[in-house]
């Protein structure tokens, strides 16, 4: 069932987010007097086919939904009555085609702002106040003088809104020079500096793999009392072997009282491939169960691991959460400075994975962002235009990258005939092709792998 709601989800987001994309193409080279020919929705057979307009344009929603093309009249694919030549493709000015290059990729990040804009406007910015609960002993951040009850205020004198920024600005500033001074406030009301600084390459790389950051930064932030509570027992695991359900309260192992959930975790993790003794309370029922933990291997050592799942966590209170509500004219300044912002980042993070400083393993297929996709729907409507603005802000920026097959590479194509003064021969358009077509299976072939590897755990 979930796969079928994240596939449902996938194809609703890809056809609308292709059809802004592909309808800026269109729209911009109407207005600039391009013969447009199709205007499909989908690659493969057609589900549904209109023709009209003065130029009889067929609209076309075919069979895969997974991408769409607009076709213009061109020389180039075969004879052009000499009555229409002045509206080809090729006959237009450089400049021109170059404005409809550019409109797909100008809509998609139109479209981002605009949801950004409603979504803004009509509920603020929510978020969670950057409190920090734990400093991991010897962890970068205890080296750098982080403590307990600390709440992140800046991040190289820029103000944080809350805990998403700080895991954003931490992340860049890790995957560059690995230096960052955050201000923060303690518990007793006092500002200070906190200098954060991770001179190995090595050890940031580590911390830009997926699930890295967490584990290697050293803190975690503030979250309210977890009891030992079994949210979920995997059905074949130690404990659903042993007995265990959801719902039973773990109050000791091996005879150490356990206070909390991190502290089951942290107490079976310590003893991997061992026999263990759980007491535990079930209805106000005490019980006790004997089981050997599975062993994982985390971070080049093993832990033990009894398969079961931690309970949700309860709600935040109202003293954490933090709104900002905005007028009309300030939610619109808002969202463009964020969709900047958030296509700012994107390009240095994949500068920077071409450079070898962000792993590659960040990379999703279509299997991870269906998976989002799902997700974010079953979270609400709020969540899911939050993807389709991430999605669409990815999707105009890489089709402005510089490889051939993609707009941005077009565009180089025009830029340099418009210098010229001539086209390039065919066999460098056709090499340009062949070299794009490359970057482009290898850049997939890396993403779907990490999708693979990802549901292999």
């Amino acid at each position: 069932m979930n796969l079928l709601w994240y596939l449902l989800w996938f194809l609703l987001a890809v056809s609308l987010l292709v059809t802004v994309h592909e309808y800026g193409h269109y729209w911009v080279a109407r207005r600039l007097g391009f013969k447009v020919l199709r205007f499909s929705v989908g690659f493969g057979k057609p589900l549904w086919t209109y023709v009209g307009g003065p130029d009889r344009t067929e609209y076309v929603f075919a069979a895969l939904p997974l991408g769409g093309y607009v076709k213009l009249l061109d020389e180039r694919e075969g004879p052009v009555p000499s009555a229409e030549l002045e509206r080809s493709f090729t006959r237009k000015a450089p400049w021109q085609r170059i404005l409809v290059l550019l409109a797909g990729p100008a809509f998609n990040i139109v479209f981002a702002i605009l949801l950004l804009w409603g979504m803004l406007w009509f509920a603020g910015s929510p978020d969670i106040r950057a409190v920090i609960g734990s400093v991991a002993e010897g962890s970068p951040m205890e080296r750098a003088g982080l403590r307990p009850g600390d709440e992140v205020l800046r991040i190289d004198g820029r103000a944080v809104g809350g805990r998403s920024d700080v895991v954003l600005g931490l992340i860049d500033t890790m995957s560059g020079d690995g230096t960052a001074v955050l201000e923060v406030i303690g518990k007793d009301g006092r500002t200070r500096s906190v200098d954060l600084r991770i001179e190995d390459p090595e050890v940031r790389h580590a911390l830009t793999e997926p699930a890295g950051f967490a584990r290697g930064i050293g803190f975690r932030f503030w979250e309210p009392p977890r009891p030992a509570v079994i949210g979920r027992v995997v059905d074949g695991g130690p404990a659903g072997v042993a007995g265990l359900q959801a719902g039973d309260r773990v109050t000791s192992v091996d005879g150490v009282q356990v206070a909390d959930f991190p502290a089951l975790v942290e107490l079976v993790s310590a003893r991997p491939g061992s026999e263990v003794m759980l007491d535990y309370e079930r209805n106000g029922v005490s019980g006790r169960v004997r089981m050997r933990t599975e062993v994982d291997r985390v971070d080049g050592r093993d832990v033990g691991r009894i398969r079961v799942e931690t309970p949700a966590p309860g709600p935040l209170p109202d003293s954490m959460l933090t709104l900002r509500q905005y007028g009309p004219l300030e939610a619109l300044a808002a969202a463009t400075v964020k969709a900047w912002d958030m296509t700012v980042l994107q390009a240095r993070m994949l500068w920077r994975m071409i450079m070898g400083q962000v792993s590659v393993k960040n990379l999703s297929g279509p299997i991870s962002i269906a998976e989002y996709a799902g997700e974010s729907a079953s979270g609400g409507v709020l969540p899911f235009l939050g993807f389709l603005v991430l999605i669409s802000l990815s999707l105009g920026f890489l089709n402005l990258l510089p490889i051939p097959i993609l707009d941005g590479g077009q565009i180089l194509y025009q830029l340099a005939e418009w210098i010229k003064g001539s086209p390039l021969s065919e066999q460098a358009q056709a090499f340009g092709q062949q070299v794009g077509i490359a970057l482009l299976l290898l850049l997939m072939g890396v993403a779907l792998f990490n999708d693979v590897a990802r549901q292999l755990g």
